[in-house]
């Protein structure tokens, strides 16, 4: 028998390392066919074979890196006063024991992705404690049956419409009541009632905005209002801006031969500022009041623009045979059109917003919102029976009324309603289920919250989330 020194490191107290210093002792065996020579004694709660570290300070890093993965947990590690690298952290939570769950009763399935549309599996939630109590590498029916296969005291699994939850859970539990989840449900439900007013979208167009106010600009204070130069205007306020500075020299006694060195303009620019009294005069002209060879024409100009036929050579076209010839005139009149202020007329409602109104309670639409559905529907009777449809399912939602189902397909089904028809079918091949769902109080709301809590701890290990070490996480943290 003998002895030596071990130095395990311990939790640092007040920011400072610790290290213990330990004497050992190391038995030798009397049994030479003993494939161990020698026995270290280890301290229970203190000591481990080949470990450096305490087993309190091991408990503390790999808390740490359950909560916060290898990259955070070893900067966290370093302002405790522990010096550690971000995979030492991680291979801690790695060798932490799997843990044990009590045998769950209400059980949630639901798929999670480690790649996006490409690496997927699949987690286990026992809804009563709204723990998880399992990951699975894939999506397949096959993993999901052997799993429940082993758990016999399953009565009830949530899932939502996935064709490999369903299977997977006849399979490998047919004793199980299958809930599908309300929310999958309801979501499936407004996207067909989105297809369904998409459909009619052109009885949304022709909806008249209520009080259109014109976007008119007042002319500024002291400027005439058929002044083609408004205040504002680049070249306008040049023009004020050297007719300013031309008269202010006059004013000071300098010829106008001066004021053309000064300026750095011609003879004509000088004597055309220096003759205006104030620079509205040099925005008016003849031309003005000059009559337009195509002033008889504006008016089958205005009459279809106002119809809606805005292109400036096609109208051309049509006033040729009249007796115009001239392109020039046209595009700048027309020109002048587009860009003058028009009245602000609210844009139709999208078939998204008019489907929103439809899904919403109706307690909860505002008095506009009311009044605009109600011009939908009065514009469009087919807006008719998807509202109702809607509506009534949605009672039959909240109400867990779900006896009433096969009467409420039936009355789908009636109806001439594409997109409300192909939700009623995928009904059809999962009834069962679907009527639980909308009965029992079960769902599958504790499992979707993991699934985004997943999503968080996959990016936390930054590109090191092999699924033994994801698992350990999930389950653990």
């Amino acid at each position: 028998m003998g002895s030596y020194l071990r130095f395990p490191a311990d939790v640092p107290s007040g920011g400072r390392s610790v290290v213990l210093q330990l004497r050992v002792r190391r038995f030798t065996c009397g049994n030479s066919g003993c494939a161990r020579r020698t026995f270290v004694e280890q301290i229970p709660g203190l000591t481990r074979r080949y470990s450096q570290r305490t087993e309190r300070l091991r408990s503390t890093l790999a808390a740490v890196g359950l909560a916060l993965a290898g990259r955070a947990g070893a900067r966290i590690a370093r302002v405790l006063g522990v010096s550690v690298s971000r995979s030492t952290v991680l291979r801690l939570v790695d060798a932490l024991p799997e843990p044990e769950f009590p045998a769950p009763r209400v059980v949630g399935v639901d798929e999670y992705a480690t790649r996006k549309g490409r690496h997927y599996g699949t987690v286990l939630v026992d809804i009563e404690t709204r723990r998880p109590i399992d990951l699975l590498a894939g999506p397949e029916a096959s993993s999901l049956a052997a799993w429940l296969v082993n758990r016999a005291g399953i009565e009830v699994i949530c899932r939502d419409r996935a064709s490999f939850s369903a299977e997977g859970a006849a399979t490998g539990a047919p004793q199980a009541i299958q809930v599908a989840d309300r929310w999958h449900l309801w979501h499936n439900l407004s996207e067909a009632a989105e297809r369904a007013v998409a459909q009619h979208r052109r009885c949304l167009r022709v909806l008249v905005p209520a009080d259109p106010e014109p976007a008119l600009e007042s002319a500024p204070e002291g400027e005439p209002s058929g002044s083609p130069w408004p205040t504002g205007h680049r070249f306008a306020d040049r023009t004020r801006s050297r007719h300013a500075a031309v008269h202010a020299l006059l004013e000071a006694g300098h010829s106008r031969r001066s004021v053309q060195r000064q300026l750095g303009t011609a003879w004509h620019t000088v004597k055309w500022l220096a003759d205006a009294a104030k620079p509205e005069d040099l925005f008016t002209g003849q031309w003005q009041n000059r009559p337009s060879v195509l002033d008889d024409y504006k008016p089958y100009l205005d009459d279809r623009w106002n119809a809606g036929f805005t292109n400036a050579w096609k109208l051309w076209e049509e006033i040729v045979p009249l007796g115009y010839k001239g392109y020039q005139r046209v595009r700048a009149y027309l020109q002048k059109k587009r860009t003058s202020p028009r009245p602000v007329i609210a844009p139709p409602p999208s078939p998204r917003t008019a489907s929103g109104w439809i899904l919403s309670r109706p307690e909860t639409l505002t008095e506009p919102e009311q009044l605009q559905l109600k011009a939908v529907r009065t514009q469009c009777p087919e807006f008719g029976a998807p509202t109702r449809h809607v509506r009534s399912f949605a009672t039959m939602l909240t109400d867990r009324q779900g006896e009433r189902l096969p009467e409420w397909l039936d009355a789908v089904r009636q109806d001439d309603l594409t997109s409300l028809h192909t939700f009623a079918a995928g009904i059809d091949r999962d009834l069962d289920a679907v009527i639980a769902g909308l009965t029992l109080p079960w769902s599958s709301g504790a499992v979707e919250g993991h699934v985004n809590r997943i999503k968080m701890l996959k990016r936390q290990l930054f590109g090191r989330a092999g699924f033994n070490l994801l698992r350990k996480r999930v389950l653990l943290a």
